[in-house]
Order: C-alpha cells, then sequence, then structure tokens
C-alpha cells in the first residue's frame, strides 16, 4: 500500500509539495518536526536533513502515558496466623489416643496438613472460649456473635483477595447485619454481657445513623417545608383549644348564674 504524507513549509514561506511513497524499510530524509519556542506561537515548524523510516514516529514527539501506575495491594492481616501447624485438629484435640501415637500419625492429625475450613473451626471454637456463659453453652446470644464473627473476618480476608466475588459479599453484608441484630439485643437484655463480648471480640458498637437516606437540598427543602408546616397546624390547633375553652367557661358562667 503506497503511504502518500504531505508536507508544506511555511516558516520561509516556500510552497514545496513532497510526497512520499515506498516500503517500511526505505530511508529518506524528511522534515522533522520542532516544538517552537515562542510562547505565542503554538504550533509546529521544521528542521531539515533528518532520516526518516517508514516504520517509525516522528522525533520529538510528546510522550503521552495513559497507563495507570500498579498500586501494590495491602496484605491483609488473617485471623488464622495466630493457629500453630503443631496443633491437633478440633475433632483430634480431645481423643487421648491422638496424644501418644507415632510422630508422623500426630503429624497428620495437626493444622500442617488441615485445610481451610478445619482451621475456621478451630478458630471458632477459640472465639467461643472467650464468650461462652459455661462450658455447655453452645446456642447463647454470645457464641452465634462469636460465630459470626469468625465468619466476617473470613469473608473479609476472601474480598480481599477476590474484590469482584459478589456472592460472598452479599454473605457477608448479612452476616454482618444478623450480628447486628444479635449485638442490638444483647445490649438491650444483658449491657455486661455485651461489652465483654465487645472487649473480648474486638468488636466496635456503632450506632445507627439517624437518618439512612442521602442527604440532598430537594429533601432537606421538602423537611423544612414539612416543619413549618406542622408549626402552622399546631398553632391552629392550640388557637382553637383556646376558643374551645373560652366557650366552655363562658357556659360554665351561665349556667352557675342561672
Amino acid at each position: 500500500m503506497v503511504l502518500k504524507n504531505v508536507f508544506r513549509t511555511t516558516a520561509l514561506g516556500l510552497q514545496t509539495w513532497s510526497v512520499f511513497s515506498g516500503a517500511r524499510q526505505a530511508s529518506i530524509a524528511v522534515p522533522a518536526f520542532r516544538q517552537s519556542t515562542c510562547s505565542s506561537f503554538s504550533n509546529w515548524t521544521f528542521t531539515r536533513n533528518v532520516n526518516f523510516k517508514g516504520d517509525e514516529t516522528l522525533p520529538n514527539q510528546p510522550v503521552r502515558h495513559y497507563a495507570r501506575p500498579s498500586r501494590k495491594k495491602r496484605e491483609f492481616p488473617s485471623q488464622l496466623q495466630d493457629l500453630h501447624p503443631s496443633t491437633l485438629k478440633h475433632e483430634y484435640a480431645s481423643v487421648p489416643l491422638a496424644q501418644s501415637v507415632d510422630d508422623v500419625v500426630k503429624k497428620l492429625l495437626t493444622l500442617e496438613f488441615a485445610n481451610h475450613s478445619e482451621k475456621l473451626l478451630l478458630k471458632e471454637e477459640q472465639l467461643i472460649a472467650k464468650v461462652q456463659r459455661d462450658d455447655n453453652d453452645r446456642s447463647s446470644t454470645e457464641v452465634k456473635v462469636a460465630i459470626m464473627t469468625a465468619r466476617i473476618r473470613n469473608f473479609q480476608e476472601h474480598l480481599h483477595k477476590h474484590p469482584k466475588d459478589k456472592a460472598n459479599k452479599r454473605w457477608m453484608l448479612m452476616t454482618i447485619d444478623s450480628r447486628k441484630k444479635k449485638l442490638k439485643f444483647l445490649r438491650r437484655t444483658r449491657y455486661d454481657s455485651f461489652v465483654k463480648v465487645c472487649q473480648e471480640l474486638g468488636i466496635t458498637y456503632t450506632f445507627p445513623p439517624e437518618y439512612y437516606r442521602r442527604v440532598t437540598r430537594r429533601w432537606l427543602a421538602k423537611k423544612a417545608f414539612c416543619n413549618k408546616v406542622f408549626k402552622a397546624v399546631q398553632k391552629q390547633k392550640a388557637e382553637q383549644r383556646e376558643i374551645q375553652k373560652a366557650a366552655e367557661a363562658k357556659e360554665k358562667e351561665l349556667t352557675s348564674s342561672k
């Protein structure tokens, strides 16, 4: 394909037209662009005697950096970091025979060869042991909050690695909402247990906002108008009550005079 490029020199007032055609490897002397140093003259002028190949870009061409610099993700602290690999799994921790078996067998029963679900189960048991009322407590509100806390932190760790996982994000938000309801109930019924649960599990309880909707100018104007109407109605009702009281007082005076 023949490429025809037309350059017109205007710096010296020459009316010279140059037509270039040929293959990519052909080396042709063409005028190159040079940016003018004058601030008022913002277009491009020409310089001579510069070799240019057909597959190369023009020299002194401004470089545009469209690509954004890559950002490193912050490492999210895992809640399973404090679990030692030599710890026995939850289902074998209470078995006496697991303590006296061979070292190779015992190593197979530890967390070193456990999957993520088994580690998470052991973490839930550790959190439950901090807040349960007694050794047999498995259904109290404190225990349910501890289980939900372990699952929420597991969801957060997963979503930090996979931020586009919408299903797990939905499950995490649902679990957070359920835990919020449990904490609200616990705060209303057993405040001492509520304080203990928040301290042991590292939960920061925040009160819900007064208004859940986004504050806009239209909403503010509507709210101000409604308050104004409410005050006017209350004023009219107060005047009507005063008139009614005055009428009742007159009636009493008439009846007492008779």
